[in-house]
């Protein structure tokens, strides 16, 4: 591996939207970046698959290939980036990068979310550095002050919005009554939304980026498939009404919570008080709230996603390599490779709103309570909606256990009072949050 005493040589893995955003800026930004690492970076490769691909900002074509054997084998470069994303080939070309002795910044959360011990490990055993922090929340800086800042804390809970096209979809639905689908053709035309948006609508885009949330905050090895996720997709207009008259805005929320040795992760729905900094987020901006045991409460704010914001981010890692280049081992993370248990879904206590499809007639009301107490759920508040025969009972409950939850909805549903449960959302207590000021 070269020296970068005199100049940091950059290998770029990938050249759509984020890797030319990351070439555009080191061109910008050259003498602002110099100073910042000090020493000059520069990109010397740029793996593509398509040279002619056209791109948001211009790339120059000398320093383009399709042979990754060659780039990866280059030994003038110092730190390869990597924003390909999915797994392959972007694992085995980390990995090779690694294995050579190479430093590593990528911006690939699902890569980290399932392989992250394999890669951590892989940096260790070759004294190279990985920096991630473009993986989760776009610009946001958020691993950094986890690993550094709150560092000699102890984190308490994460909480946050950490996918835009969700985000945008229900603040788009909220202000304008519009449907689900009505608003997600809404994010595509404005290019907030993926043609396949998938990952984003069913959550786990959100369940990669909080695995690797905890996995640093909690100094554990979590992987994506251990986060509990529900999408959006069945969320109505009318719930979002009925949670604004309640006192609430509705958001796809990933939240962690440390309990002694245990974790708890999960992605989904959530009705959060109006007063909660969270409930504010609109549009496509992301936000991570973290609360310390020592440090209370902090917010972490701004655009979650983009060429430019997550090109920043990826900058700011290649800062940190320029300076710690001499002394990799401060960026191991051998917690990477410690076990977790993740609680089950089942094991949460949360309150929950539901809405019910009844037959409008009397003693439906005594049937639904009884089934309720019989399962150890008590109700906070209560509401129909609707005359004739047919009405909609709207509750919230006080906070239960899920299975204790589950239990009664499925029972509620063999009631031949009750037609239908359209919709049930999970909801962040005010006192639960107030407990953790």
């Amino acid at each position: 591996m070269s020296s970068p005493d005199r100049f940091l040589n950059v290998g770029l893995l990938g050249c759509g939207t984020i890797g030319s955003g990351v070439y555009h800026l080191v061109k910008k930004n050259k003498k602002e970046l110099e100073r910042a690492c000090g020493m000059p970076v520069g990109i010397s490769r740029i793996l593509v698959k398509d040279p002619d691909e056209p791109r948001p900002f211009p790339v120059d074509k000398k320093f383009l290939s399709t042979n990754s054997e060659e780039i990866l084998s280059d030994e003038k470069i110092d730190v390869f980036i990597e924003v390909m994303g999915g797994i392959e080939p972007a694992r085995t070309f980390c990995l090779k990068a690694l294995k050579s002795g190479k430093h590593l910044i990528t911006a690939n959360k699902e890569l980290l979310a399932r392989h992250g011990q394999e890669i951590m490990e892989a940096a260790a055993e070759n004294d190279s550095i990985v920096m991630f922090e473009a993986s989760v929340g776009g610009g946001i800086p958020i691993i950094c002050p986890l690993e550094s800042s709150m560092g000699g804390d102890r984190i308490k809970k994460i909480m946050g919005i950490v996918n835009g096209t969700t985000n945008y979809v229900l603040s788009n639905m909220s202000s304008s009554g519009s449907d689900f689908h009505s608003a997600l053709h809404e994010a595509q035309k404005l290019g907030y939304a993926e043609a396949n948006p998938q990952a984003d609508i069913e959550g786990s885009d959100a369940a990669s980026k909080l695995a690797i949330l905890c996995s640093v905050a909690f100094q554990v090895g979590m992987s994506g498939e251990q986060v509990y996720r529900e999408g959006i997709n069945f969320i109505r207009p009318a719930d979002l009404a009925n949670a604004a008259e309640m006192g609430y805005a509705t958001k796809l929320l990933a939240i962690a919570e440390r309990d002694g040795e245990e974790i708890s992760a999960r992605v989904h729905p959530t009705m959060i008080p109006l007063d909660h900094p969270l409930a504010a987020v609109s549009g496509n901006f992301n936000a991570i709230f973290v609360v310390g045991e020592s440090v209370g409460e902090l917010m972490f704010y701004g655009e979650g996603a983009g060429s430019l914001p997550t090109a920043t981010a990826i900058l700011g890692d290649v800062v940190k390599i320029s300076r710690n280049i001499k002394d990799p081992s401060v960026f191991r993370r051998p917690y990477w490779s410690n076990p977790c248990r993740v609680k089950s879904v089942d094991e949460l206590t949360t309150k929950f709103y539901m809405v019910l499809e009844v037959i409008d007639r009397p003693g439906v009301l005594a049937k639904i309570a009884k089934v309720f107490g019989e399962n150890k759920v008590s109700l906070e508040s209560v509401v129909q909606k609707g005359l004739g025969g047919e009405a909609e009972i709207v509750l919230i409950t006080h906070e239960v256990v899920e299975k204790n939850f589950q239990a009664a909805r499925s029972e509620l549903l063999g009631l031949d009072v009750v037609k239908d449960i359209p919709s049930v959302i999970r909801v962040e207590s005010t006192e639960a949050y107030e407990g953790q000021r």
